[in-house]
């Protein structure tokens, strides 16, 4: 055998060994963490890879980054075809040239996407260095890093055009004649003269398989492990309705040591796969309305401080490294992440939104604020007499149960307990019930109902909270309580269909119920009308003259992409105009109170509600609209403190169908 090929051989075999090894070692490291089935629906999941992994889809949501990340991709899926040609040489002394007419089609293609992959680096480099966007600040290793890798990948594409226009200089043009790139550096390396291209060729190529090979054994040590993780980690992303958190199993738990998750043994395999996959890119934390408003939170820094606690104690749990009481004294929760970072978070999953490989960081957050609450009873003071009203009177509020249905004296409403053979039960929630300003809401609703002659009925004071507030808050046990009550309730009347004024409620009853035998048919108000206006079962008689800028809420955006369906009920009514706040949709700005924060002060940075609501006014509406109690009241409380509630309105869908419809 050749020296060149048997050095190559050796070269070869040691570097697929290291990377073995060294991925080998990764996966080992995810043994610590808990089991979870995430190899369901097979097919389901492929077709995610696809659109997501593939097709970039989220990441398309950025146009000049996304297009950037798009092209580097797919460059390196082309440019796989340039290693193999590359190693095929090492081996064998030929390239996949041999497989004739074909090899000319693919050699373009390497020539494009190559030049795509430059113009994408140099971009990238300066967007870090020249532009310096704020998502992109990062401490100095990971800022090192992303150079290096950046750098590497560059000298990557330079030495395969140089190994490509060498053979062109040498007399192989049948094969190449479709390489415009390399044909170009071919004219530059011609000067060299026609005996130097040999020499020119071997240092191209070596350098080329070295940097390949430097390159993919880097990346197991490299925040861009992303390259080979993100893929899998695409695939094993969640098939579940969008937040619906994982239940705690309370049956069996006398050999259980905590609930929650204090450090990475309490997380699941899945979540610490999540660390080896985050890109840093800080999409996620860009979106976060804590970080954006001067709170702790990153959801950025979650995620990678899961993925530097699982470098530092995996080995050690797994004994592939001696004891280490200074390891072993640290925990995930208090040394990497502090409980102001954990209880800023409101739920409303931009980030899981925004992240362009499908990391799930709300279910994290709220394992560990499960620890906190239910194994160690530490939570914000405020929290204390949330859990306290719910467990004695079942709202988070201090209202006595007795009086839930008295919003509804005077509406000629049956509760289930008088008349159970009702299509719809109006599931009116703790702020309907209770809440001074949305019991208007909650009667707009009923009056509509009535006007489309649809059967429903309340349960009165036999609802309680669905357990939204305390699950978010990791009172996961009290939560169980109460969705266990209010399943029994149902049953009792044999409820198969609910309608939802709060999108909190709707979310938890259509998508969390079932995790505990409750499969119902859920609608959000919203939606429910928007048909009723469809089917001619309500009729716009009266025009209002008003312009109106809607607000998403998380829970009936993010968490159901409801979004079409309050704008149409808006657009339908005539006279009004309808304007869209810079962010809007899928890209809205939560109004604060998700997660329980409803119930906590914001005593770091600014109040969430007042960024929303600044960006509102704005616009100069005449009208705020929602679809939701929590962002009713944060967005009320904005424009009190903006000195804009005499001219500016906040109001329900809801309510302002109930003005178009009446005469």
């Amino acid at each position: 055998m050749p020296i060149k090929n048997l050095t190559f051989l050796i070269i070869f075999a040691l570097s697929i060994s290291a990377f073995i090894y060294n991925a080998r070692r990764l996966y080992l490291y995810l043994k610590i963490g808990k089991p979870e089935n995430r190899f369901d629906k097979p097919i389901e999941r492929l077709k995610r890879v696809l659109s997501i992994a593939f097709g970039q889809k989220k990441l398309l949501r950025e146009f000049v980054a996304g297009w950037m990340h798009f092209f580097i991709f797919w460059g390196f899926v082309i440019l796989l075809t340039a290693t193999t040609d590359a190693i095929l040489e090492g081996l064998f002394n030929f390239n996949l040239s041999i497989i004739g007419r074909p090899y000319r089609y693919i050699s373009f293609f390497q020539d494009l996407m190559g030049t795509l992959v430059v113009i994408s680096v140099l971009i990238a480099l300066y967007r870090r260095y020249i532009q310096k966007p704020k998502r992109l600040q990062v401490e100095k290793s990971s800022k090192i890093d992303a150079t290096v890798i950046l750098i590497l990948i560059f000298l990557i594409m330079l030495t395969m055009f140089g190994t490509y226009a060498t053979k062109i200089n040498l007399g192989d043009l049948e094969h190449y004649e479709l390489r415009f790139a390399s044909k170009e550096i071919a004219k530059f390396t011609d000067r060299f003269g026609f005996d130097t291209q040999n020499y020119l060729h071997e240092i191209f190529w070596w350098l080329h398989i070295l940097l390949v090979f430097g390159f993919l054994n880097y990346l197991p040590f490299s925040k861009h492990l992303h390259i080979i993780t993100s893929i899998p980690n695409v695939y094993f992303s969640s098939l579940k309705p969008k937040g619906r958190l994982n239940p705690i199993n309370f049956e069996n738990i006398e050999n259980v040591e905590r609930f929650g998750a204090l450090d990475v043994e309490d997380l699941t395999w899945k979540q610490l796969f999540d660390g080896y996959t985050c890109t840093e890119c800080g999409r996620c934390t860009s979106a976060c309305p804590a970080n954006l408003t001067g709170k702790p939170l990153s959801p950025r820094e979650i995620i990678i401080s899961i993925r530097k606690r699982t470098m530092e104690k995996a080995p050690i749990l797994l004994n592939l490294k001696p004891q280490s009481d200074e390891i072993n004294g640290k925990t995930l929760v208090y040394n990497y992440i502090t409980e102001d970072e954990l209880w800023a978070c409101t739920t409303c999953m931009a980030c899981v939104q925004e992240c362009p490989v499908m990391i799930e960081h709300v279910q994290t957050i709220v394992d560990m604020r499960r620890y906190l609450v239910l194994t160690e009873s530490k939570f914000p003071s405020e929290l204390s007499i949330t859990f306290r009203n719910l467990e004695n009177n079942f709202t988070p509020w201090a209202f006595s149960h007795s009086t839930r249905g008295d919003w509804a004296q005077g509406l000629d409403i049956k509760t289930l307990a008088e008349d159970p053979n009702v299509e719809y039960l109006l599931w009116v929630g703790c702020a309907g019930s209770y809440d001074a300003r949305y019991k208007k809401v909650a009667i707009a609703v009923a009056k509509l109902l009535k006007l489309a002659n649809v059967s429903f009925g309340i349960l009165g004071n036999e609802e309680r909270c669905t357990g939204d507030p305390a699950r978010r808050a990791g009172n996961e046990y009290l939560a169980q309580m109460l969705i266990q009550e209010n399943i029994k309730t149902f049953s009792k009347y044999n409820v198969r269909k609910i309608i939802t004024i709060c999108p909190h409620c709707f979310n938890t009853l259509k998508n969390e119920y079932p995790d505990f035998g409750g499969n119902y048919e859920v609608y959000h108000h919203v939606e429910f009308l928007e048909r009723l206006l469809i089917e001619g079962r309500l009729k716009l008689v009266k025009p209002i003259e008003k312009k109106i800028t809607y607000h998403d809420s998380c829970y009936l955006g993010r968490y159901n992409d409801i979004y079409d369906a309050p704008r149409d009920i808006l657009a339908s009514i005539k006279g009004v105009k309808l304007e869209e706040m810079k962010r809007s949709r899928d890209r809205g700005l939560c109004c604060g109170a998700g997660g329980a924060r409803m119930f906590m002060e914001e005593k770091i940075g600014e109040r969430i509600n007042i960024e929303r609501t600044k960006e509102a006014l704005s616009l100069n509406p005449d009208v705020i609209a929602s679809a939701c109690p929590f962002c009713m009241t944060m967005l009320t409380d904005g424009v009190k403190a903006e000195d804009a509630i005499d001219r500016v309105e906040v109001k329900d869908i809801a309510e302002i169908l109930l003005e178009a419809v009446e005469a």
